[in-house]
């Protein structure tokens, strides 16, 4: 079994991170600030934000169920999805193995970085076989990528499954719960005390409707989120995310309430596309968005374009032929979308 350090690129367990200027009084009371070549006029934004979102994550932290030190923010899942490369595998020697269709940012992310990605096609209802993700594992392969609920299928993935890989494979293992919010599963971040290798994405962009202020999380043991706060750049969530975090958290219930109307409209939705002639197949769904297989999704695709109405065309995307991603959106939209599906020839 592979220590964390084995895993980790040797030029970034020795790397000496930059100091901020606000790293280096972290401890003492301070009310005169004249280090950090800041403007002292236009307050508060004049300064630099906390470069550790220290404020941010003990809210966070008491509504995840984890410690402050198992928190890694960054500007976006995309941020912690491309530090998982930059601080495991190696350019050009190292690959990762990921379940095929999913998140596209995770090749997006080994081909900037020059690393193999080995992508596992699931099975024709989106399953994962553990037993596939580690057959394509070898001596190299440094992370495995795991989406759940899926991206684009929507359904959760198998437990046991994804158990199976964390007892038997010594690499990086990361679950993206981007949409965990929308499922009744228990959520695999409760299980990364018992899991040294276990990386777990989450986001605000999804449940709790924050997609414009570009908040991602990672949680995962402390040594781990080190190297991350190592790697990151000093300041990547500005003052003005940080603020507006710290305010819809303050707030679940509205974010509760949000997440049961969408699960009563999800559930009318995948009832209604089944009613549609033009609707061959409604895939089972965790999220708050579902696959369904139509008769001629790029013709239908561009018919709702014509009409004003945006959804997502997979047709391309592996086991995805001839299939349109949904996103639930409110009543009044929903019924904008069915009533122009009703009136496609």
């Amino acid at each position: 079994m592979r220590e964390l350090k084995d895993l980790v690129r040797p030029n970034i367990w020795k790397l000496s991170p930059y100091s901020s200027a606000r790293d280096e009084y972290s401890g003492h009371d301070a009310h005169v600030f004249l280090d950090a070549n800041e403007n002292p006029y236009n307050q508060p934004y004049n300064r630099y934000p906390d470069p550790l979102q220290r404020e941010l994550k003990s809210v966070i932290a008491k509504i995840k169920g984890v410690r402050e030190q198992q928190i890694f923010l960054g500007n976006g899942s995309d941020e912690a999805i491309d530090l998982v490369y930059r601080c495991f595998t190696r350019p050009g020697i190292d690959n990762v193995v990921a379940i095929d269709p999913t998140y596209g940012m995770y090749k997006v992310c080994a081909d900037i970085n020059d690393v193999e990605y080995r992508p596992v096609r699931l099975d024709s209802n989106f399953h994962m076989s553990a037993n596939k993700m580690l057959a394509a594992c070898d001596i190299h392969t440094k992370v495995i990528w795991i989406c759940s609920p899926n991206n684009p299928s929507g359904n959760q993935i198998d437990r046991d499954e994804i158990e199976k890989i964390l007892t038997s494979f010594d690499g990086i293992v990361v679950i993206d719960e981007a949409y965990s919010d929308f499922s009744k599963a228990k959520p695999f971040r409760q299980e990364i005390r018992l899991n040294p290798r276990l990386i777990v994405l989450n986001t605000m962009s999804k449940a709790w409707g924050c997609a414009a202020i570009r908040l991602g999380m990672a949680f995962a043991n402390e040594t781990i989120i080190a190297l991350f706060n190592k790697v990151k750049y000093p300041y990547n969530i500005n003052q003005l995310t940080q603020e507006r975090a710290l305010e819809l958290l303050r707030n679940p219930y509205e974010v509760e309430k949000w997440v049961n109307l969408l699960l009563q409209e999800r559930s009318h939705m995948t009832d209604a596309f089944r009613m549609l002639p033009i609707c061959q197949k409604v895939y089972p769904t965790d999220a708050n968005f579902f696959l369904a297989r139509m008769t001629d999704a790029q013709s239908i695709y561009d018919y709702l374009i014509e009409k004003g109405i945006i959804v997502r065309n997979r047709n391309r995307v592996t086991l995805c032929e001839n299939c349109l991603r949904i996103t639930i959106g409110t009543k009044t939209e929903n019924g904008q979308l069915l009533a122009a599906l009703r009136q496609y020839e």
